[in-house]
């Protein structure tokens, strides 16, 4: 039987502070939020393995060093909204809820948004709401966000979305061209998103985040 215990454990001491996480918050997130609840059943024995875990039809939770690093470079503070695009189960809105005052988590897949809405009230993680619709359309109506991030891919943002988060609020986005991608953090000012880039990260592109096919003759 797995020790899931010494698992996040080994996790943290082996995968996210020798990736420069500093963010005692972030650890201590790490610690306490039980990762193999939050990926499917038959996952759970590579729940805390440093890779991208499978949740079919190209979605994934996060390798735990990306979504560690993605959020020591936002910074979430206590008293900020985190919008989380593509919450799978529920395991990023968990961790930002840690961070954060609360988390609107958006799922677009009917069975993902209801076993993360299910699993994050078993998990007693009380100031995150799974918020069910299109991935690219956010959750206006509970913005305007401080912090939003991106649980997977991007080849493009829509701009309506980046307008839910408020100006001089931050954006974790893994920007993917082709096979490579780069975890980049925006600032959103007045003119637009000043994007800087953070770290070398991979991830499958998003629903809804596809970069249109070039029509050729």
């Amino acid at each position: 039987m797995t020790d899931y215990t010494a698992a996040r454990t080994a996790m943290v001491d082996c995968q996210i502070r020798p990736s420069d996480v500093t963010k005692y918050p972030i650890i201590e997130a790490m610690l306490r939020i039980k990762r193999e609840a939050f990926v499917p059943l038959a996952k759970r024995p590579v729940a805390y393995v440093g890779e991208h875990i499978d949740l079919g039809n190209n979605r994934v939770v996060l390798d735990p060093r990306v979504l560690a690093k993605m959020l020591d470079a936002l910074a979430i503070q206590p008293d900020e909204l985190v919008l989380d695009i593509g919450c799978g189960l529920g395991y990023s809105s968990a961790v930002c809820a840690h961070l954060a005052e609360m988390v609107v988590a958006v799922e677009e897949n009917t069975s993902l948004a209801e076993d993360a809405a299910r699993i994050l009230s078993e998990q007693g993680v009380d100031n995150a709401v799974v918020h069910h619709g299109p991935l690219a359309q956010g959750a206006a109506e509970h913005g305007p966000y401080d912090v939003m991030v991106f649980e997977g891919g991007t080849e493009v943002i829509p701009a309506a979305l980046l307008d839910q988060v408020k100006t001089g609020g931050r954006i974790g986005a893994i920007k993917m061209t082709g096979p490579l991608g780069k975890c980049q953090v925006g600032i959103k000012t007045a003119q637009g998103v000043n994007w800087k880039m953070a770290f070398d990260a991979t991830a499958p592109v998003l629903p809804g985040f596809q970069k249109e096919a070039a029509f050729a003759f």
